[in-house]
């Protein structure tokens, strides 16, 4: 694996290159925003791969809460298996398909995310096991937090020339996430200076707690009046295809990328937990090492003395 990694770092810094230089010399510009709506190839790209970390990490730390108890464990696949049949079910039904398709989402969009739920639940149930899992959600969280701060950098870069201000107060879609950047911040600052021995358990419960944000930054364009424009991409949407076309290689070069840090972010905290394991180790072994060269040189004291 490890010679793998100079071998895909080259390949997505070629397809970061080629993204660039289709978002900012081939795709058309737009007729009413000018070139600045470029920067949808960034910012956009950005928020999906940040919201599909934090979903990692909700995987991750569900995973991670369950595996305390076998019959938690077992409770948990259940439970998943079920939201992923009712969850691709349910959007065929006459009634849902006509509401998905009011807030402008189509039924086999709903019931592909559904099933992604188990799908990933078993992927990295197969791959990651006990502590791991853990790593593989801290990860996740720091990544999604960087990407998420570039949503946060670029969306009021965009909105400045095309809304005359850089934020708009009071806007659900700004708001739900800089929230959710706030509570992913929080779940790292946690697991970053809290000595506790359950710091790993509650960050987790936080993590599932903030996933719940998720679908309301997604969603709350369709659900609430905001300055923030309409969805261009799935029902109801309209986008040059030549711009949805740069958008997903733009995406795909993000994805590469994201997955290089995680992979390399990976390694090292394991290192580093590797490394203090080791550190606390030597420390005990050195304690009791300690005691009985103290137990030994008292024996012939009291000996003499009696």
């Amino acid at each position: 694996m490890k010679k793998a990694f100079p071998i895909l770092a080259v390949l997505t810094a070629i397809l970061l290159v080629y993204a660039f230089i289709q978002a900012m010399f081939v795709a058309p510009t737009d007729a009413l925003q000018g070139d600045v709506y470029r920067i949808i190839y960034y910012h956009v790209p950005s928020a999906w791969t940040a919201f599909l970390l934090f979903f990692v990490n909700f995987i991750a730390s569900v995973q991670y809460l369950a595996s305390a108890k076998p019959s938690t464990q077992r409770a948990a696949k259940w439970i998943v298996i079920a939201i992923g049949i009712i969850g691709a079910i349910v959007p065929y039904v006459p009634q849902v398909r006509q509401w998905l398709q009011t807030i402008g989402m189509y039924p086999s969009s709903a019931a592909t995310t559904a099933l992604m739920l188990p799908a990933l639940y078993f992927l990295i149930g197969k791959f990651f096991s006990g502590q791991e899992v853990d790593v593989l959600a801290v990860t996740a969280a720091e990544v999604g937090v960087v990407f998420c701060t570039i949503v946060l950098i670029t969306g009021p870069i965009w909105a400045r020339p095309v809304w005359g201000i850089w934020w708009a107060p009071g806007d659900i879609r700004l708001t739900s996430t800089l929230v959710l950047w706030l509570i992913y911040v929080s779940y790292l600052v946690l697991r970053r200076f809290s000595d506790s021995a359950q710091t790993q358990k509650l960050a987790a419960v936080l993590a599932v707690f903030g996933a719940l944000d998720v679908p309301l930054v997604y969603f709350s364009i369709w659900f609430f009046r905001t300055q923030h424009p309409q969805p261009v991409i799935g029902g109801g949407g309209s986008i040059d295809p030549r711009m949805l076309h740069v958008l997903l290689i733009s995406w795909m070069a993000f994805l590469c990328f994201a997955f290089l840090v995680c992979w390399s972010r990976y390694r090292l905290e394991k290192l580093r937990r590797e490394v203090e394991e080791g550190f606390a180790l030597e420390s005990l072994l050195g304690s009791e090492n300690l005691g009985r060269q103290s137990k030994e040189t008292s024996l012939p004291m009291n000996r003499s003395s009696r």
